[in-house]
């Protein structure tokens, strides 16, 4: 069946890809040893699962402990967490896939809890009157810490560190997780950065940590294994509201980034329903592929329909998937075969073991179902 445009190989900067569905990042919670490391016997054997993916994005890792805001999440900034993830990588290439890891930094969505006491890090001093998921339950969110130039200096270090890291534990490449509410998406935004120096007020000050960021991260490793993920018309979640200025922002953000030559811009569409919502954009995909000109990787809701749909349309090249890969590791092989999706168990997308994590089958692949003509 590869008729179907998700079944399609592309071409990603010097990476051949056999289809292009792409397993989405998802957090899962399951790092929880005293390292963060991700683990042999869970992570690794998780992530081999899904290899047929044209490309795995794992879950978000922090790349210092000051960006921890979840947990149990991996990170990417110890020895022990590199040695992990080498499990994972390894066991992805041994099964013949590919796999980028998303450099997470949560920002004011943090809690004191996970810093010894101290306020999370922000652009500004701005709570999002959201709760954050610390050791003991969710709490609400405290206002958090403005960066000085020299916070801003060493977390730009840390994405720089974080992806020497993911080289080193054998990544294809890194995802820069500029989107949904956390750090980047809040320098970005008006509600919740207000400062006044040269990373406030107008919108290239607002984006310049982002370009900072990536400048500092293809010192290190080709522009053409880097990836970034926005998501514009995030609405009413972290805190985050859309003003006049937020789709401008983001066409500021993403015209520039044609002056690199990334892998990809991964783009969501919005995760509620903003059709009344003044400024919003309601179709992401549409509205920036005529302006991206590299390979445009689209999320949110997309079923096998909707995504062959959307590449088909020319609207985006790849199609990355989230809750279907949680419970059907053979996500591709479904896809080509048309047979039905397991249905995923929410109860344990953040529960610890592997339980809802491990033991989804992987039936297409074995032959069960025939082939529809």
């Amino acid at each position: 069946m590869k008729d179907q445009p998700l079944l399609q190989p592309i071409k990603m900067g010097d990476l051949e890809l056999p289809n292009r569905i792409v397993m989405a990042p998802m957090t899962r919670s399951r790092a929880d040893n005293p390292e963060k490391a991700p683990t042999e016997g869970l992570h690794a054997i998780y992530y081999k699962q899904r290899a047929s993916a044209g490309l795995i994005l794992t879950e978000g890792s922090q790349v210092s402990k000051r960006a921890v805001g979840y947990i149990h999440t991996p990170g990417i900034h110890s020895k022990a967490q590199v040695e992990g993830w080498k499990k994972v990588t390894e066991a992805v290439h041994n099964s013949g896939g590919r796999i980028f890891i998303q450099l997470w930094h949560v920002g004011r969505m943090s809690h004191p809890d996970f810093h010894n006491g101290e306020l999370p890090h922000a652009p500004s001093a701005v709570n999002p009157e959201s709760k954050s998921f610390t050791p003991e339950g969710f709490k609400e969110t405290v206002t958090p810490k403005e960066m000085t130039q020299e916070d801003i200096d060493q977390t730009v270090k840390d994405f720089q560190n974080a992806a020497k890291n993911a080289m080193e534990a054998g990544f294809d490449g890194v995802e820069i997780h500029s989107s949904n509410g956390y750090l980047f998406h809040q320098f970005f935004n008006r509600t919740s950065n207000d400062r006044t120096d040269r990373y406030g007020g107008s919108i290239e000050n607002r984006a310049r940590f982002l370009f900072e960021v990536i400048n500092a991260i293809k010192e290190v490793m080709p522009e053409n294994r880097i990836g970034l993920r926005l998501n514009p018309s995030l609405h009413g979640i972290f805190g985050m509201t859309m003003d006049e200025e937020t789709i401008p922002t983001f066409d500021y953000i993403i015209k520039k980034l044609n002056e690199y030559k990334l892998a990809y811009l991964h783009l969501s569409e919005p995760f509620n329903d903003v059709s009344d919502v003044p400024f919003a954009e309601t179709e992401i995909a549409k509205r920036y592929r005529p302006i991206y000109e590299g390979i445009l990787m689209i999320n949110t809701n997309f079923n096998q329909e909707r995504g062959n749909a959307v590449i088909e349309r020319g609207e985006a090249d790849m199609v990355a998937f989230g809750k279907p890969y949680v419970s059907n590791p053979d996500l591709v092989e479904r896809f080509a075969k048309k047979v039905p999706l397991t249905d995923w168990d929410k109860d344990t997308f953040y529960t610890q073991g592997k339980k809802g994590y491990l033991d989804y089958p992987a039936n297409a692949r074995e032959s069960e179902f025939p082939v529809s003509q």
